[in-house]
C-alpha cells in the first residue's frame, strides 16, 4: 500500500510590523570626544581662490593653486562644545578653521577648558605640529558651528613640492603665527594688565560707521575665558572693566563694549 505524506501548508510571510528606527550612536560628551571626519568631502563647500587667499594671509591664490589644494582638504563639520583634537596626540595633518569660532586651550587639573587663544575662521588652528612629527601641543575645541579642513602633511608635503609658489604662501603662514605668538609672549612678559586688555579690545574692535573714533566689541566669549587668554583672574577683569568705564574709555551693555575713545584705548594698550 503506497502511504502519500500530505504536502506541508504554504508559508505566509508574517504581516510587517512598524520601522526599526535606524541605530543613533550615543552623542559624545561635548569638548570630550573629536568630531567625525566627513567622508564626503566633495559635498561639502570648499574655498574659492579669495577665500584660499584669506587663510593663508596674503592675495588671493590663483585658480590652479587652488584646484591643487582642494582635493587634499578633508573637511569636518562641529557643533558647539566638540573637541577638535587634544593635547600630547599625535599629528599627521595640518588643520584649520574655515568657518566659525574655535578656541586653543589646555584642560585643567579640574577637567575645566582654559581658553589661551580665541580665533575665528578662516584661522589655522595648527599648521606646525604635523611637519614636525610632534604631538599637538594644546587642545581644541569649537565653541559654536564650525567647518574644519585638514590636510595630510605628507599629501601636502608633495604638492607643495611641485608647487613652489604654493610652498611660499605656507611659509607666510608660518612666519605669521611666529609674529603673533612673540608679541603674545612680550605682551605677557612686558605689559601690565590694564596694557593687556586695552590691546584685547583693540585686537576685537569694529568700526562703527560714521564715527571712528568709535568702535564695538562684541563679547563672545566668557569673563573667565577672556580673563585665561590674558592671564589675569576673572575678578581682575571685572575691575579693570569697570576702571575703564569710570575713565570713559568703554561703555559696557549686556555682551557689547562699546568703545568711546580709541585715541584714549590704544594709549592704555602702549602701556
Amino acid at each position: 500500500m503506497t502511504v502519500t505524506t500530505p504536502a506541508p501548508p504554504p508559508r505566509t510571510a508574517p504581516a510587517a510590523g512598524p520601522p526599526r528606527p535606524a541605530a543613533v550612536a550615543p552623542a559624545p560628551a561635548a569638548g570630550r570626544e573629536p568630531a567625525a571626519l566627513v567622508g564626503d568631502a566633495t559635498r561639502l563647500p570648499l574655498p574659492d581662490a579669495r577665500a584660499w587667499g584669506a587663510l593663508f594671509a596674503g592675495p588671493a591664490l590663483s585658480a590652479c593653486q587652488a584646484e591643487r589644494l582642494a582635493p587634499l582638504a578633508r573637511v569636518r563639520r562641529l557643533t558647539a562644545g566638540q573637541a577638535v583634537f587634544r593635547q600630547g596626540e599625535p599629528a599627521c595633518s595640518l588643520v584649520a578653521l574655515l568657518q566659525g569660532d574655535a578656541a586653543l586651550g589646555r584642560m585643567d587639573a579640574q577637567g575645566q577648558f582654559r581658553t589661551e587663544r580665541h580665533l575665528c575662521g578662516p584661522a589655522w588652528l595648527d599648521a606646525s605640529a604635523a611637519w614636525l612629527g610632534a604631538p599637538r601641543a594644546h587642545d581644541a575645541r569649537a565653541l559654536g558651528a564650525a567647518t574644519l579642513l585638514e590636510f595630510d602633511a605628507d599629501d601636502l608635503a608633495e604638492a607643495l613640492e611641485q608647487a613652489p609658489g604654493l610652498a611660499t604662501q605656507f611659509v607666510r603662514v608660518l612666519a605669521s603665527e611666529v609674529r603673533t605668538l612673540t608679541r603674545h609672549a612680550q605682551a605677557l612678559m612686558h605689559q601690565d594688565a590694564p596694557a593687556r586688555w586695552a590691546g584685547w579690545l583693540q585686537a576685537h574692535c569694529q568700526d562703527v560707521p560714521g564715527a571712528p573714533e568709535r568702535g564695538l566689541v562684541q563679547l563672545t566669549l566668557r569673563k573667565r575665558d577672556i580673563a585665561s587668554q590674558l592671564a589675569i583672574t576673572p575678578e581682575t577683569l571685572s575691575r579693570l572693566m569697570r576702571s575703564f568705564t569710570s575713565q570713559g574709555v568703554i561703555e559696557v551693555a549686556g555682551y557689547t563694549v562699546h568703545v568711546l575713545d580709541r585715541a584714549r584705548l590704544a594709549a592704555l594698550a602702549a602701556g
